[in-house]
């Protein structure tokens, strides 16, 4: 099947079977229309980019209204009910809220850093959703390198904190920058190598040949069966990079009021927010991806197609099996959603000596056997580790 480059270009997985092409599709719809071919090609550009853009939203509207409801479950009180059914426009309540509210900048403090540190907190997250595939064909880009794009992309969202910090003029926004880049650091290089362990195994950097590697058994074949420890340090890690509980410490509210955010009012405000429950989602995707097998289902739908004596490459069997790998990947990724609220609720606050001494002492160590143990086992056992 083919994917949808980057800059609109079509690439096409080793060994992928022919299916649906959705730039080739455009383009012939457009010329259909009476457009040339280049201009087909220019007005199918932003498109890939928009759906990421609107994808990540809705995934943030959704995560707003469970956490919300979840929240309410967990302390048996009901939450949000009058902003639409069950609440469910409560969330949009929230962001119209906050793009009325005045954007207020604090005199003394540097107007452009101020203004650029929102930016670089959710523009790299938003980019990284370019390489998360719902499907063979079903991503933005299938670059060779996914997976570490996404590594590369998220180390620059510290640095767009510790600048809002800074810029904000105030002690408190200041300390609450620097422990933010600190915890970032600390967490980035176990994350890395239990990702790397996982590339290890699947012998490529692309997301898609990290999925396809996994989906020779169903569930059976599915990288947390290999990769139990990988899988726990990940999840960790990307808890601490999302700043959630129990790793908030960059906002913990009875120390720093509201860490780099305490001087930030308005849309400026809620771009923190956006790219916190943006990067929650991505990472739960991720870690569909990286342990869960992604699109793939529990039982194999060749077996399925064998048993009901259909070909599995029939129109109806692909369409079926599309939507079923999309809300496949959608639905292992919100169960993880689920247990990081919940975690919210169930976990304390650790102190910043415990979370720092947690990834240097604890997890990076962990990662680094859990490295050194994939590779044994790849070399010993070399058709079950992907010798």
């Amino acid at each position: 099947m083919l994917s949808t480059g980057l800059l609109g270009a079509t690439v096409t997985p080793p060994g992928a079977p022919p299916g649906l092409d959705l730039q080739s599709s455009f383009i012939d719809l457009a010329e259909a229309m009476g457009l040339t071919a280049g201009a087909a090609r220019l007005l199918w550009l932003p498109l890939p980019m928009v759906l990421v853009l609107v994808g990540a939203v809705v995934g943030v509207l959704v995560s707003v209204w469970l956490e919300r409801k979840i929240s309410a479950a967990v302390q048996q009180r009901i939450g949000p009910e009058y902003a639409g059914a069950l609440g469910v426009l409560q969330p949009l309540a929230d962001g119209l809220k906050l793009v009325f509210k005045e954007d207020i900048i604090p005199a003394r403090a540097d107007s452009v850093l101020f203004s650029l540190g929102p930016v670089l907190v959710v523009v790299p997250v938003i980019l990284s959703w370019l390489v998360v595939p719902f499907g063979q064909n079903l991503l933005i880009s299938n670059v060779g390198v996914g997976i570490f794009l996404w590594i590369a992309l998220s180390s620059i969202q510290p640095i767009g904190l510790l600048m809002s910090g800074y810029s904000s003029n105030n002690k408190y926004s200041l300390l609450g920058g620097l422990r933010a880049a600190a915890q970032s650091i600390s967490y980035e290089i176990p994350l890395a190598l239990a990702v790397l362990a996982v590339v290890m195994m699947s012998n490529s950097l692309s997301t898609v040949d990290i999925v396809a590697q996994q989906t020779g058994a169903g569930i059976l074949s599915w990288n947390i069966w290999r990769q139990p420890v990988g899988f726990v340090i990940f999840w960790i890690c990307a808890l601490a990079e999302c700043e959630r509980l129990p790793f908030d410490l960059p906002e913990a509210e009875e120390e720093l009021v509201a860490g780099y955010q305490t001087e930030y009012s308005g849309m400026k405000f809620a771009l923190f927010y956006l790219g916190s429950y943006i990067n929650l989602v991505l990472s739960a995707l991720l870690v569909s991806v990286l342990y869960l097998g992604g699109w793939s289902f529990p039982v194999p739908v060749e077996w399925i197609t064998g048993w009901l004596g259909v070909s599995p490459d029939a129109p109806l069997v692909q369409v079926i099996t599309g939507s079923i790998g999309i809300v496949s990947t959608i639905l292992k990724a919100y169960l993880l959603v689920f247990f990081a609220i919940l975690l919210r609720w169930t976990t304390p606050r650790v102190r910043i000596d415990q979370l720092l001494d947690l990834g240097w002492k604890f997890l990076l160590p962990i990662a680094l056997v859990n490295l050194l143990v994939t590779a044994g086992l790849k070399l010993a056992f070399p058709v079950a580790f992907g010798g």
